[in-house]
């Protein structure tokens, strides 16, 4: 069942066996901010449970690209387009939020990104791979983020 993120009430519905449940959903709430204010669209969410297509395209990308398979457990999804943009995202147990933004008509314009959620560790699976900056959202604290380019076609 869907689930339409309120970015002005945060709620941590679907979110509650994370450790950092709290940031995390402050941290999604931070997204559907983003979509409305920038493209006027609602960010809606999906147990993973009940999108293994997402799961599966996200993870495809994920290993061809840089070998990266995550232990932690998925807990929501959303996939969408605006504009020329295509984006997946999945939100993990562990307080990652993951996000593909794949652009239809230009390739230069691909990349996954990474958030931590505040108060989260490191992944192992991302610690010796790449560098973390920092960003202060009334939302969800500090964010930790980093990405890479995708070179493929998906």
């Amino acid at each position: 069942m869907s689930y339409i993120v309120d970015f002005k009430e945060v709620s941590t519905a679907g979110l509650e066996s994370s450790p950092v449940v709290d940031a995390l959903a402050g941290l999604r709430a931070n997204e559907a901010r983003y979509f409305m204010n920038k493209y006027k669209h609602e960010f809606t969410v999906v147990p993973a449970s009940e999108s293994q297509e997402t799961l599966n395209y996200v993870n495809g990308i994920l290993k061809k690209e840089r070998d990266l398979e995550f232990s932690a457990k998925p807990l929501e999804t959303s996939r969408f387009q605006v504009e020329n943009i295509r984006f997946a995202y999945v939100f993990y147990e562990d307080g990652l939020a993951l996000n593909v933004m794949y652009t239809v008509d230009d390739p230069k314009k691909r990349a996954v990104g990474f958030k931590l959620s505040e108060g989260m560790e490191i992944p192992k699976e991302l610690e010796t791979k790449f560098k973390f900056a920092r960003q202060k959202s009334k939302l969800a604290g500090t964010i930790r983020g980093s990405f890479f380019v995708i070179k493929g076609e998906y």
